[in-house]
């Protein structure tokens, strides 16, 4: 039986508009809350993370932004069986509390330098608690508009939920740059950056008293009412092997590819240009946030027009023509934001010969690993400096060279003596005072030599292609809308209704949670540890090529499903 047949006299009224405005302002809270940590994790590592070294700092910033992803899934089990037994409304009313509280909580918190590990450790536990609020959330934001929607609208009304991600960051995005332009780069770095997270409090307030004007769902209320309901969601969700097949193909033939294009199109994005094209934080918010406002109506375009076509062949072509052109957008995206860069890569490309076994991956969990070998100390400072290299093998046990066109660097070995605690001092051991000095040397060495090269210190503000560098970033998040605008209605569509808040959430949030969330990490992880810094995105490319093709071979299409039956 299609929708239409079930539900005839269902109509658009003010109500259904209530609703729509009430699930869509308290989600974008929610993801304003979550993203603001993304979007400063260049501060937070200089908070949070400041007693190890840069490289480790910033991976753990990034792990720890990650963490809030990483408990999602949990979230989506513990409030989906929640959101089945007790009702959409009043479990994400529960979620949004939780979120605003530990949101706010992070403004307050002291510094590394001020309680020591106790800073990071809070820090994580706050982002904990903000990924199981969020994994609770958006299951119940989601089937509760797509339960309200008409016939034939359903894609079109759940595109509003959807608009909620993308504008919770523009939010975050703006918040930031009015405060940073209120007090200043250095206030900003050094408390400024507090105020966006202590203002949640109030937007947490405006959302509650939006939300408990709402009343529960027509067809969680008919269910309820024909006895229909599910006594053991969880059971009955990934117990019986009819729905976890369809779980898990929800998961890979559609999630988890929306999650990568969505990460990359608007976070990754970021991290590139602060972080390895070293463009002026400030800056990178504008174009992010000028980005993001020209794409975000393609949301409801893309769930309209699924409501027509079916939500399975626009996800599906926005996952491939993602991977087809992330590699070719990324090499524009560097020539527009930092030519500078981009020219001297071309005419003067670096190498760094080492022997393998010298180089360390140079992520040090604990903070107690002394990088100090010939082959860490030069790839630490063209990684400090956003310099792409190359590597190449050398000869077991000599010193790294880095190579700078038809110009050379070489590194030393070092053995320090304060490191060793042998009774006996190898011949060649120098004091950690000599070291500081070699190694200021070589520093001072090889910034004269990529700046002769044409390498810039930073991105030149005044040369980067804005236009250029929005319509990327632009085409970038049109990806994203295409991926993203129909996903709610097309998972809402593949479970019952006594199940389906347990039953979306758990592939939703694996998808955006572990796929996507961890994206920024693991994409990052690959650059440091190859020198490339276009070679983490074979990360998106892989899982999106997956999803276009479990997607093609095993999703069906669900836009005539009767949701109420």
């Amino acid at each position: 039986m299609t929708e239409a047949a079930a539900t005839p006299d269902h109509t658009v009224d003010r109500r259904d508009r209530l609703v729509i405005l009430a699930s869509s302002v308290g989600t974008v809270i929610e993801w304003y809350d979550f993203y603001l940590y993304g979007s400063l994790a260049a501060i937070i590592t200089a908070q949070f993370f400041s007693g190890v070294n840069e490289t480790t700092g910033y991976i753990f910033a990034l792990l720890a932004f990650a963490a809030g992803f990483a408990v999602r899934p949990f979230g989506a089990v513990v409030f989906g069986r929640l959101g089945d037994l007790w009702g959409r409304k009043n479990t994400f009313l529960v979620t949004m509390m939780l979120m605003g509280l530990s949101t706010f909580i992070v403004g307050l918190l002291p510094p590394y330098a001020a309680i020591g590990i106790a800073a990071p450790v809070i820090l994580v536990a706050m982002r904990l608690i903000q990924g199981l609020a969020l994994g609770g959330e958006y299951g119940g934001a989601a089937t509760y508009v797509a339960e309200h929607a008409p016939p034939g609208r359903r894609g079109f009304y759940t595109s509003f939920i959807q608009i909620t991600a993308t504008a919770g960051l523009l939010l975050s995005l703006v918040v930031i740059l009015g405060v940073r332009f209120a007090v200043g780069e250095e206030a900003f770095a050094a408390w400024g950056w507090r105020i966006p997270f202590l203002v949640s409090i109030l937007l947490l307030g405006v959302s509650l008293w939006i939300r408990l004007k709402l009343d529960e769902s027509p067809a969680f209320r008919k269910m309820k009412a024909e006895g229909r309901g599910s006594r053991s969601p969880l059971k009955d969700s990934f117990g019986k092997w009819s729905n976890l097949k369809i779980v898990l193909i929800a998961l890979v033939g559609l999630t988890a590819g929306q999650a990568v294009v969505w990460y990359t199109g608007q976070f990754y994005a970021l991290f590139f240009l602060e972080r390895v094209l070293k463009v002026d934080g400030a800056l990178v918010n504008i174009l992010i946030a000028t980005a993001l406002l020209l794409a975000t109506p393609f949301f409801v375009f893309w769930g309209w027009l699924s409501d027509r076509v079916g939500r399975k062949p626009i996800i599906l072509t926005g996952c491939l023509l993602a991977a087809l052109t992330y590699f070719p957008l990324f090499h524009a995206l560097t020539d527009a934001a930092n030519p500078r860069l981009g020219a001297a890569a071309a005419s003067a490309p670096v190498t760094v010969h080492a022997d393998p076994a010298d180089c360390s991956l140079q992520f040090d969990p604990v903070g107690k690993q002394k990088f100090t070998s010939s082959c860490d100390l030069a790839k630490a400072y063209l990684a400090k400096a956003g310099v792409p290299y190359r590597n190449v093998e050398a000869p077991a046990g000599a010193a790294a060279e880095v190579r700078i066109g038809d110009q050379s660097v070489s590194s030393f070995h070092s053995i320090i003596v304060e490191d060793i605690g042998w009774s006996s001092i190898p011949s060649g051991a120098i004091s950690r005072e000599e070291f500081t000095a070699r190694k200021a040397v070589f520093e001072t060495e090889l910034g004269v030599a990529l700046t002769a090269a044409g390498y810039p210190a930073k991105a030149d503000s005044a040369l980067v292609n804005k236009p250029l560098v929005v319509a990327i970033l632009f085409l970038l998040v049109f990806y994203v809308t295409m991926v993203y605008g129909p996903i709610a209605a097309a998972l809402v569509e593949m479970f019952p209704t006594n199940i389906r808040y347990t039953s979306m959430s758990l592939p939703y949030h694996i998808g955006n949670g572990w796929f996507g969330g961890f994206l920024p990490t693991v994409s990052f992880a690959m650059v440091a540890a190859t020198g490339n810094i276009y070679f983490g995105l074979w990360y998106p490319v892989a899982i999106a090529v997956l999803t276009a093709v479990v997607g093609f071979l095993l999703v069906r299409e669900g836009k005539d499903v009767d949701i109420h039956a």
